[in-house]
């Protein structure tokens, strides 16, 4: 059976729907909800696998060419697709926004990608996910929202992973350059995930995106020019490369836009949590059987404590918080019997949904 979508869900809410609009004589197809919970892991899928692009990109492509060329490409082609939504919406605020949050997406992969040269992609999938644990602790500082308890546990879970995985072979403790330089990429990812929710409401998402794409290539490449030498022509039209270029800028950059943004706005934000960070199994999965890699007792160990810190700063919370709003919802069915039958469709209203 289809799933009930959120539209519908508002109609049913509102008492009805026209006639010809629901049951059998409905003409709009629904996809079901695992159809786009699907969406959410294909979107995690491909940026695991753009891990593994990456690193072996970066072995042809200076690190900050590669992400100057990735996201000034990605912005011009989400530009011409949004062209007319651009012209009716930019405004100075649009502008001055996707300029502010546009620098830290510039941070974050400039470092991220830096850091791939001197890290494996495995480390780089999992490092990179502790932003999800520090954006909590970002919000307190930039926003004055204390976290919560979840987001303390998760912490202290997230700190054990990373001493695990930075463990050497040898014994001891270090952080590698890579490593160090990946997990201030996801400072930059958290800070960036902050601002867009302080930056966001009242803007068009899919405009600001398109020129914090721009605004971070164009940062990325004024970089480059600077530091790095560019590749050559024979480099970027080489077969291979094309494709990896081709690869990041359509699949890993736009695509996933899209179904991340299709699929948040169907599925409740506690699977939706879970479904997008197996992002960094995917890049475990992908770096041992693209790249070879090889991972350590002590490596893996520290993958699951990250892992499961993730699990419990973004889902664990939010899954309770359901169960509780269910919960209260059937006290007061028992409690009310007489009005229960109006008030059914209530527990949805209170569900939040990222559109």
């Amino acid at each position: 059976m289809a799933a009930m979508t959120f539209q519908d869900r508002q109609i049913e809410e509102a008492g009805g729907a026209p006639e010809g609009a629901r049951g059998g004589m409905r003409t709009r197809w629904t996809i079901p909800t695992w159809g786009y919970m699907a969406m959410l892991v294909l979107a995690a899928a491909i940026w695991g696998l753009g891990t593994v692009v990456i690193k072996d990109a970066v072995d042809e492509i200076p690190p900050v060419w590669l992400v100057g060329l990735r996201f000034l490409s990605a912005g011009v082609l989400l530009s011409a697709v949004l062209a007319p939504r651009m012209v009716r919406t930019l405004d100075a605020g649009h502008v001055k926004a996707g300029a502010v949050l546009g620098s830290f997406v510039a941070l974050t992969y400039l470092f991220n990608t830096t850091g791939l040269a001197y890290t494996t992609a495995s480390n780089s999938s999992f490092l990179t996910a502790t932003y999800c644990v520090m954006v909590p602790f970002l919000a307190w500082w930039l926003m004055r929202k204390r976290p919560s308890r979840f987001n303390v546990g998760a912490g202290v879970l997230c700190l054990a992973g990373i001493a695990l995985v930075a463990l050497p072979a040898g014994g001891g403790f270090s952080v590698g350059l890579g490593d160090g330089l990946t997990l201030v990429s996801a400072l930059f990812c958290g800070i960036h995930i902050t601002l867009i929710s302080k930056l966001s409401p009242g803007r068009d998402a899919l405009v600001l995106t398109a020129l914090q794409f721009l605004v971070a290539g164009v940062i990325a490449c004024a970089c480059a020019a600077f530091v790095q030498e560019p590749p050559s022509l024979a480099v970027l039209v080489d077969p291979d490369m094309l494709g990896s270029l081709a690869y990041l800028i359509v699949c890993a950059t736009c695509a996933t836009l899209a179904l991340q943004n299709v699929g948040l706005a169907h599925v409740d934000p506690a699977p939706a949590s879970l479904m997008l960070s197996t992002e960094a199994v995917f890049g475990v999965v992908f770096s041992v059987v693209f790249l070879d890699e090889m991972l350590t007792v002590p490596m893996l160990a520290g993958f699951a404590l990250i892992f499961v810190a993730v699990l419990v700063s973004e889902w664990l919370p939010l899954r309770l918080a359901a169960k509780e709003g269910r919960a209260e919802a059937m006290r007061e069915t028992v409690s009310e019997p007489a009005i229960a039958p109006a008030f059914a469709s209530e527990g949805f209203q209170d569900e939040e949904r990222v559109g």
